[in-house]
């Protein structure tokens, strides 16, 4: 059994798991802060109830979030040693910093916005509710940046030779500002606004369907709809920003996107195909010829480095790839559109009878988070064969010690685990969005 593949997809697996709940307790915080501000401005009860149920389905995916993600911390010392004592310097600098200044940011003022309605003031239990966002926001800084680094590498020099050497920091701010780090954290907060805006909006489209907590639903949809929209033009706009990042720093990957092979040649985009990874060109496509080297360059006639431009062992595996940022492209294209649609049936006052729409919205919820996941997939995978990108690649950054065995056996344990969770995940959430609303919050009672 081969122990690098295992280990590639156990921490895939453990990975994208966990990264369902951070993108929801990320877009729920923001919306929170709206609603609950909403309610300080106005005194209006409904904003009270609205902030009151969704902080119960904040609290549900921040506890399964942690739960999930203590794993991968584990991963990088069992199946990944030899990484970890190459960039430990490096990548355990970034996880502190989330650690301190993220996750105790958030959970110390949870309990606050948890619990602490009606025993601290309507000022203090917003600055909790602020903090919580902002807390769970600075998670997603770091995280971005430990992995933007392995992307991008910099502010750092090599000490030692062979298997004693390590990455060192030289610049701590160049390496938290290294070139992909921006442009991919952008991307990836606007992902996360769409995950938690989607849904409040399929919850809330739900209930006007079933005629239920109808003013509920229609106060929590239009704000979403508001944050829908901006994410998903923010999500084009820094997805664009990234893409030309990598044709500047990551050209193999660029290429492995887009299956052009030419070596340097003017490139098309395609907005879907099959790749012919043998015959080395994309079938069954359609594409616009010239048109990847115009968003790049800004001239479709200007060349566009393909893969065998770079020797054949460094090309990452072109169709999962090719597939993964396709799709990514495919479903954000979707959310941009039914966000259009959704904000101009509201303008026009035909939002909350159409029902075609609304059931639109309810499945929607779905689109944010398997977009997360592909572009997530299309990164990891498009930066193969290197795990630090031109530095270490990944077959050689395993375990020395783990035999592929033990690594299936715990494979097929956290399977088992991440799926229990997931249902539990499912079957509370299920829960609390029959129960609805409680009414009787509508009282506007909150310590001044």
């Amino acid at each position: 059994m081969d122990m690098v593949f295992l280990s590639r997809i156990q921490f895939a697996l453990t990975s994208a798991f966990h990264y369902i709940y951070p993108p929801l307790s990320i877009g729920l915080g923001v919306i929170l802060v709206i609603m609950e501000g909403m309610y300080l401005a106005t005194k209006k009860p409904l904003y009270e109830q609205m902030t009151k149920f969704w902080v119960k389905v904040f609290g549900l995916t921040f506890a399964i979030g942690v739960a999930t993600g203590i794993v991968l911390e584990f991963e990088f010392g069992t199946n990944w040693a030899t990484y970890s004592r190459y960039v430990g310097d490096v990548f355990g600098s970034a996880l502190a910093a989330e650690g301190i200044f993220a996750f105790f940011l958030e959970s110390g003022f949870l309990a606050i916005l948890l619990f602490g309605w009606n025993r601290v003031s309507s000022k203090m239990h917003f600055f909790s509710t602020l903090m919580v966002a902002v807390g769970s926001t600075f998670s997603a800084v770091w995280i971005v940046v430990a992995n933007s680094w392995m992307h991008t590498p910099a502010g750092f020099h090599i000490v030692g030779e062979g298997a004693k050497a390590r990455a060192e920091i030289t610049d701590f701010w160049a390496m938290v500002f290294n070139p992909s780090a921006m442009d991919r954290l952008s991307h990836v907060v606007m992902g996360c606004w769409q995950a938690g805006a989607w849904l409040v909006i399929s919850v809330s489209a739900y209930y006007l369907l079933k005629k239920k907590h109808i003013e509920f639903a229609k106060a929590s949809i239009k704000i979403a709809l508001v944050i829908a929209l901006i994410a998903s033009i923010g999500q084009l706009l820094t997805g664009h920003s990234s893409a030309i990042g990598v044709s500047k720093n990551q050209p193999a990957k660029l290429a492995a996107f887009e299956g052009h092979y030419e070596e340097n040649e003017p490139a098309p985009f395609h907005f879907f195909g099959w790749v012919n990874e043998k015959q080395e060109k994309v079938e069954l496509g359609l594409g616009v010829p010239g048109f990847l080297s115009f968003l790049v360059h800004g001239n479709s006639a200007q060349p566009v480095q393909g893969l065998r431009a770079f020797p054949r062992e460094n090309w990452p595996p072109v169709q999962p790839t090719f597939q993964a940022y396709h799709m990514m492209i495919l479903i954000g294209l979707s959310l941009i559109a039914l966000s259009v649609f959704g904000v101009f049936f509201w303008w026009r006052g035909w939002l909350f009878e159409t029902k075609w729409l609304l059931r639109l919205f309810v499945v929607a919820v779905l689109g944010p988070q398997i977009a997360n996941q592909v572009g997530w997939m299309a990164a990891e995978v498009g930066r193969q064969p290197w795990i630090v990108y031109g530095l270490l690649k990944t077959k050689d950054a395993v375990s020395k010690t783990v035999s592929g065995g033990e690594v299936l056996i715990s494979l097929l344990l956290f399977t088992l685990i991440y799926i229990l969770l997931f249902i539990v995940f499912i079957f509370l959430l299920d829960q609390k969005i029959k129960k609805g609303p409680v009414e009787e919050t509508l009282t506007g009672q909150h310590r001044a």
